[in-house]
C-alpha cells in the first residue's frame, strides 16, 4: 500500500509497504479521503513546535500528521463487535502521532477512535469530522451556558474550524453570525455558509464597535489564537468569549474586560462527534465547502505550497489516485 511519510521540513516520500493488520481491539480501515490540518502541515514543514515544549523529530511517523480522514472497514481485530466490515466510518480522534497515520491508503485505527457516518454523502463531507468534533466541543460547553440561542455571535478566523462554527452556531439558533477574516474569499465562504456579515479585523468596523463602546456581540468564539486576535474578539464581545485557536503567548484580561467570561477547550470526546454527526445528518452541518482542493498524496509538497499561500481551506488527499 501507499503511504506519505515527512523526511525533513517540507519534504516527503510516499512509501510502498504491506498493509498492517489490526490487532485486539483495532479496526484496518480503507481510506477514501484525508484532509490536511493546516496547523500540524505547515508546522512540520517549518519545524516548528505547535505547542510549547513541543519538538518535532525526522523522519516523521510514517501516515502523520494525517487524522481527518473518512473509509470503509476492512478487517476488525479480536474483540471488535460494533463496527463490522463494510461500516462507513471516520476518524473522529487521532490515537497519538506515534501510531501511523492517515496519509495512506489503509490505516490501524483504534475502533473506539472511528464513527459511523451516512451514506450518500461525498468523502470531503466526512473527512473533516475529527475538526467537526472539536468544534463541537466547544459549541456543547456553551449550549450549556445557554450562551447561543437568540444571541449575537462572533467567530474570529474564518478558516477551516471558524467555517465549522459559523454553522453550528445557525445550527444553535443564534440571532446572527458575524464572522471576522482578512481574506475576502474566507468571508464570501462564510457568507455562503450562513454568517448574516463578515469584515476585515485589520479594518475599522464601526458596526461590532470596541470597548469601551458597547460590544455588539454577545458571545464569540476564537479560531485564531494569536494576541491580537483574540484580544481584538474579547474588546467587542459582551458576555463570552471561547477558545479554539492554539494559544501560543498570554492574552491580557484588562479592567475594560470585566464582566467578560473566558471559555477554555476542554478537549476531545465522543459526545462531540457525535453531536456533529448528528448535525450532518440532519443537513445542519456541510464539511464539503471546506475542501478546496482535490490531490493524489505524491503532491503532497504541492499542497504545503498551496497551504503557505493561503489558497486552501483545506486540502483533501485522495490516497487511491496518483
Amino acid at each position: 500500500m501507499k503511504i506519505l511519510q515527512i523526511t525533513a521540513p517540507g519534504e516527503a516520500v510516499v512509501l510502498d509497504v504491506p498493509v498492517p493488520r489490526p490487532g485486539p481491539g483495532e479496526v484496518l480501515m480503507r481510506v477514501t479521503a484525508v484532509t490536511t490540518c493546516p496547523q500540524w502541515d505547515l508546522h512540520l514543514a517549518h519545524n516548528e513546535p505547535m505547542f510549547v515544549g513541543h519538538q518535532f523529530h525526522y523522519p516523521y511517523t510514517p501516515g502523520q500528521p494525517g487524522h481527518e480522514a473518512t473509509g470503509y472497514v476492512e478487517q476488525v481485530g479480536e474483540g471488535v463487535t460494533d463496527l463490522a466490515p463494510g461500516d462507513r466510518v471516520s476518524a473522529w480522534r487521532d490515537a497519538g502521532h506515534d501510531r501511523w497515520g492517515c496519509y495512506a491508503q489503509y490505516v490501524v485505527h483504534k475502533a473506539e477512535n472511528l464513527i459511523r457516518v451516512p451514506d450518500g454523502l461525498p468523502d470531503e463531507a466526512l473527512a473533516p469530522v475529527e475538526l467537526a468534533m472539536c468544534m463541537g466541543t466547544v459549541f456543547r460547553m456553551l449550549r450549556q451556558m445557554d450562551a447561543i440561542r437568540g444571541r449575537v455571535f462572533g467567530v474570529g478566523g474564518l478558516g477551516p474550524a471558524g467555517l465549522v462554527a459559523v454553522q453550528m452556531a445557525k445550527a444553535e439558533g443564534a440571532q446572527a453570525v458575524i464572522g471576522f477574516d482578512p481574506l475576502g474569499d474566507r468571508r464570501a465562504l462564510a457568507l455562503q455558509l450562513g454568517a448574516a456579515a463578515c469584515f476585515d479585523p485589520t479594518k475599522e468596523i464601526p458596526e461590532c464597535p470596541s470597548r469601551p463602546e458597547p460590544p455588539a456581540l454577545h458571545v464569540a468564539v476564537d479560531c485564531v489564537g494569536t494576541k491580537a486576535a483574540v484580544e481584538s474578539l474579547m474588546d467587542r464581545t459582551q458576555d463570552v468569549v471561547a477558545f479554539f485557536g492554539v494559544q501560543r503567548e498570554d492574552y491580557t484580561y484588562a479592567l475594560r474586560h470585566a464582566g467578560l467570561t473566558l471559555l477554555g477547550y476542554k478537549g476531545h470526546f465522543r459526545e462531540s462527534a457525535e453531536y456533529a454527526v448528528g448535525l450532518i445528518r440532519e443537513g445542519k452541518l456541510n464539511l464539503a465547502p471546506l475542501i478546496t482542493h482535490k490531490l493524489p498524496l505524491e503532491r503532497y509538497r504541492e499542497a504545503l505550497e498551496l497551504l503557505e499561500k493561503r489558497q486552501p481551506i483545506k486540502v483533501c488527499f485522495l490516497p487511491w489516485e496518483s
